[in-house]
Protein backbone atom coordinates (compact mmCIF):
# COMPACT_ATOMS: atom_id res chain seq x y z
CA UNK A 1 0.00 0.00 0.00
CA UNK A 2 2.70 2.62 0.76
CA UNK A 3 4.23 1.99 -2.85
CA UNK A 4 0.95 2.78 -4.55
CA UNK A 5 -0.01 6.00 -2.37
CA UNK A 6 4.07 6.99 -2.93
CA UNK A 7 3.33 6.33 -6.58
CA UNK A 8 0.22 8.07 -6.24
CA UNK A 9 1.77 11.02 -4.51
CA UNK A 10 4.67 11.16 -7.58
CA UNK A 11 1.68 11.31 -10.84
CA UNK A 12 -0.11 14.33 -8.36
CA UNK A 13 3.30 16.02 -8.22
CA UNK A 14 3.48 15.73 -12.16
CA UNK A 15 -0.26 16.61 -12.77
CA UNK A 16 -0.01 19.68 -10.78
CA UNK A 17 3.36 20.77 -12.26
CA UNK A 18 1.80 20.34 -15.95
CA UNK A 19 -1.29 21.84 -15.05
CA UNK A 20 0.64 24.89 -14.12
CA UNK A 21 1.69 25.39 -17.12
CA UNK A 22 -1.35 25.50 -18.82
CA UNK A 23 -2.65 29.30 -19.89
CA UNK A 24 -5.48 30.99 -17.90
CA UNK A 25 -6.07 27.94 -15.07
CA UNK A 26 -6.95 28.56 -11.14
CA UNK A 27 -6.01 25.52 -9.44
CA UNK A 28 -7.63 24.69 -6.19
CA UNK A 29 -5.81 23.31 -3.51
CA UNK A 30 -2.57 23.24 -2.03
CA UNK A 31 0.70 21.77 -4.40
CA UNK A 32 0.57 17.75 -3.32
CA UNK A 33 3.36 17.31 -0.99
CA UNK A 34 4.60 14.77 1.43
CA UNK A 35 3.18 17.25 4.44
CA UNK A 36 0.03 16.81 3.20
CA UNK A 37 -2.63 14.22 2.59
CA UNK A 38 -4.47 14.54 -0.34
CA UNK A 39 -5.92 12.58 -3.25
CA UNK A 40 -3.88 12.17 -6.23
CA UNK A 41 -6.19 14.88 -8.32
CA UNK A 42 -6.29 18.23 -8.92
CA UNK A 43 -9.23 20.46 -8.76
CA UNK A 44 -9.31 23.34 -11.74
CA UNK A 45 -11.02 26.14 -13.81
CA UNK A 46 -10.11 27.85 -16.77
CA UNK A 47 -10.89 31.57 -17.43
CA UNK A 48 -13.76 32.02 -19.91
CA UNK A 49 -14.69 28.10 -20.31
CA UNK A 50 -17.39 26.51 -18.27
CA UNK A 51 -16.09 23.19 -16.71
CA UNK A 52 -18.99 21.40 -17.96
CA UNK A 53 -18.53 22.36 -21.61
CA UNK A 54 -14.70 21.78 -20.70
CA UNK A 55 -15.27 17.91 -19.80
CA UNK A 56 -17.55 17.70 -22.72
CA UNK A 57 -14.88 18.94 -25.02
CA UNK A 58 -12.21 16.98 -23.45
CA UNK A 59 -14.24 13.88 -23.70
CA UNK A 60 -15.93 14.09 -27.68
CA UNK A 61 -12.88 15.69 -29.00
CA UNK A 62 -10.38 13.51 -27.33
CA UNK A 63 -11.44 10.39 -25.38
CA UNK A 64 -10.52 12.20 -21.89
CA UNK A 65 -12.85 11.59 -18.99
CA UNK A 66 -12.99 14.21 -15.71
CA UNK A 67 -15.39 15.01 -13.80
CA UNK A 68 -17.25 18.40 -13.64
CA UNK A 69 -19.52 20.20 -11.13
CA UNK A 70 -19.59 20.65 -7.43
CA UNK A 71 -18.13 17.03 -6.58
CA UNK A 72 -20.40 17.31 -3.21
CA UNK A 73 -18.80 20.27 -2.14
CA UNK A 74 -20.98 23.24 -2.99
CA UNK A 75 -20.11 24.99 -0.03
CA UNK A 76 -16.49 24.93 -0.72
CA UNK A 77 -17.46 26.26 -4.09
CA UNK A 78 -19.70 29.10 -2.68
CA UNK A 79 -16.79 30.11 -0.69
CA UNK A 80 -14.21 30.00 -3.35
CA UNK A 81 -16.86 32.09 -6.07
CA UNK A 82 -17.37 29.54 -8.42
CA UNK A 83 -20.58 27.88 -9.43
CA UNK A 84 -18.80 24.18 -10.83
CA UNK A 85 -14.63 22.88 -11.27
CA UNK A 86 -13.14 20.49 -13.07
CA UNK A 87 -11.17 17.78 -11.85
CA UNK A 88 -8.51 15.33 -13.27
CA UNK A 89 -7.79 12.34 -10.91
CA UNK A 90 -5.23 9.59 -10.99
CA UNK A 91 -4.85 6.80 -9.66
CA UNK A 92 -1.86 3.31 -9.85
CA UNK A 93 -2.86 2.04 -13.02
CA UNK A 94 -2.26 6.40 -14.22
CA UNK A 95 0.82 6.54 -15.84
CA UNK A 96 2.97 10.14 -16.20
CA UNK A 97 2.16 9.66 -20.22
CA UNK A 98 -1.55 9.49 -19.28
CA UNK A 99 -0.79 12.73 -17.87
CA UNK A 100 1.27 14.40 -21.04
CA UNK A 101 -2.08 13.31 -22.91
CA UNK A 102 -4.43 14.71 -20.64
CA UNK A 103 -2.33 18.34 -20.78
CA UNK A 104 -1.92 18.19 -24.67
CA UNK A 105 -5.52 17.63 -24.88
CA UNK A 106 -6.36 20.26 -22.21
CA UNK A 107 -4.06 22.45 -24.16
CA UNK A 108 -5.24 21.68 -27.50
CA UNK A 109 -9.74 22.05 -26.02
CA UNK A 110 -8.49 25.78 -24.24
CA UNK A 111 -6.66 27.23 -27.41
CA UNK A 112 -9.62 25.96 -29.56
CA UNK A 113 -12.57 28.45 -27.95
Amino acid sequence: MQKIHDYEMELANYLYEKLCSVPNIRIYGPKPSENIHRAALCSFNVENIHPTDLATFLDQQHGVAIRSGHHCAQPLHRHLGVNASARASLYFYNTKEDVDEFIRSLSDTVSFK
